[in-house]
């Protein structure tokens, strides 16, 4: 039952593909059986080489001493701007027992603004284009995707999902529906930089290395997103796109000097601080009307009905199939329903809160991997509207992919938890 048990994630990994094929617009049009074996053995590979393997493993978690520093640098920051709200030293002695608090919007989500000024300046001095391309040759090589797919993959590990498509405008009224798809779906499976370390800094003390975690979840979904994508909506590549041409600075991400990348990148940051801010405001006071609501409803064991619990029934099965114990399951799925439905910072939140023993080493990083992604119902119209504005022709056939973009997201994460787990022991 233990071996079973740890293997379970094949079952799920299975199970995800299979139902990606099952909702395909054209069954009989799916990827090669090689094809397939290939995406799934690159997840593997990529899955052994970056966390088992410790030389690799250690290169990836040196990311931690830079969060440090920019974490440290953002409260020094924060500290001088909002006093001891945003991490200064209070000016009052704590009750015995007490922690000082952790305020949020003044201590963790300024992080927002100085990274976003910081990728603004790489992308102005060419490091972020540069990485931007090189992962989009690995993509072209690996997995046969045409240049304009592979320059999506290589953007979404830095870009955010509205950033990410300036850097294919080019190309969108001429790319082939399949490959329109399979750049929304790189958008959902992934997360930007900025939202990386935000995430990882709000997992610090949950998650030991969360950023290496983070980034491990982006690299190894890039190939699950893929993969999803060429089931659910098969098709040729977009003719004449071999991904010669290197990224571009495309308006919105064309910079004069480097003070002038600093101030657009503080201000684009500005907009996200203030959105995330929003967008948790809202999404906590929805989950309380909600909650208010079902507890009118006759009690269920014992206990009033939440839109977490609700969550934990819908989801706990598909937490199990990719590896996590039932008696952990309820909770996995709440998480996982309140990322997919909700948002999923506001899932690494409630993941943060959760008591220490609600779930084993190897079931909180299931957990973690499967829940990093964009794809929430929110992202699905940011995503529609920002491609709609780029290319006004093709509006209506990417709202049409935009649900089926979010389905292909949330399973090719949960697929790169399987994974995970299948690599991790108990």
């Amino acid at each position: 039952m233990e071996i079973f048990d740890q293997f379970r994630g094949l079952i799920g990994i299975a199970a995800l593909v299979l139902l990606a094929w099952a909702v395909s617009e054209n069954r009989a049009q799916r990827p090669s059986w090689g094809w397939i074996a290939g995406a799934l053995a690159l997840q593997a590979v990529l899955a052994v080489l970056i966390v088992r393997v410790p030389l690799v493993w250690d290169a990836v978690t040196l990311a931690n001493e830079a969060v440090s520093a920019i974490e440290r640098a953002t409260l020094d920051g924060s500290s001088y701007m909002f006093g001891y709200l945003g991490g200064a030293p209070l000016p009052f002695e704590l009750k015995e027992g007490t922690q000082a608090p952790v305020v949020i919007a003044f201590q963790i989500l300024p992080l927002v603004i100085v990274f976003s000024a910081l990728a603004a300046l790489l992308w102005h001095w060419g490091v972020l284009r540069w990485l931007v391309n090189g992962l989009s040759f690995l993509l072209r090589r690996t997995l046969k995707v045409s240049g304009v797919v592979g320059l999506s993959g290589g953007a979404n590990m830095f870009l955010g999902v509205v950033e990410s498509p300036l850097v294919v405008r080019a190309y969108f009224a001429k790319m082939s529906r399949a490959d329109l798809f399979q750049v929304m779906v790189l958008a959902m499976a992934t997360i930007s930089g900025a939202i990386l370390i935000l995430y990882a800094t709000t997992l610090s003390q949950t998650v030991p290395d969360a950023v290496g975690h983070m980034i491990s979840a982006s690299l190894i979904s890039l190939p699950a997103a893929l993969l999803m994508a060429k089931l659910m909506v098969p098709g040729e590549e977009t003719a004449g796109e071999d991904g010669a041409e290197p990224v571009r600075n495309e308006p919105g991400l064309r910079y004069e000097s480097s003070i002038d990348a600093i101030v657009k990148g503080t201000m684009d940051g500005m907009q996200l601080f203030l959105a995330v801010i929003a967008v948790i405001i809202v999404v906590f006071a929805l989950v309380s009307l909600a909650d208010q609501v079902l507890a009118l409803l006759p009690l269920v064991d014992g206990e009033p009905l939440s839109l977490k619990r609700v969550f934990g029934w819908i989801f706990a099965p598909v937490m199990w199939l990719i590896g996590v114990p039932w008696s952990e399951a309820q909770a996995a799925g709440g998480l996982l329903g309140t990322k997919a439905i909700l948002n999923e910072y506001v899932a690494y939140l409630e993941l943060a809160a959760l008591p220490q023993d609600t779930f084993g080493p190897r079931s909180l990083l299931i957990v973690t991997y499967a829940l990093c992604g964009v794809a929430n119902l929110a992202s699905v119209g940011l995503l529609v509207s920002t491609i709609g504005t780029l290319c006004p022709e093709r509006r209506a056939e990417v709202a049409g992919l935009g649900m089926r973009s979010w389905l292909a997201g949330n399973m090719a994460t949960a697929m790169t938890g399987a994974w995970i787990g299948l690599i991790t022991w108990a």
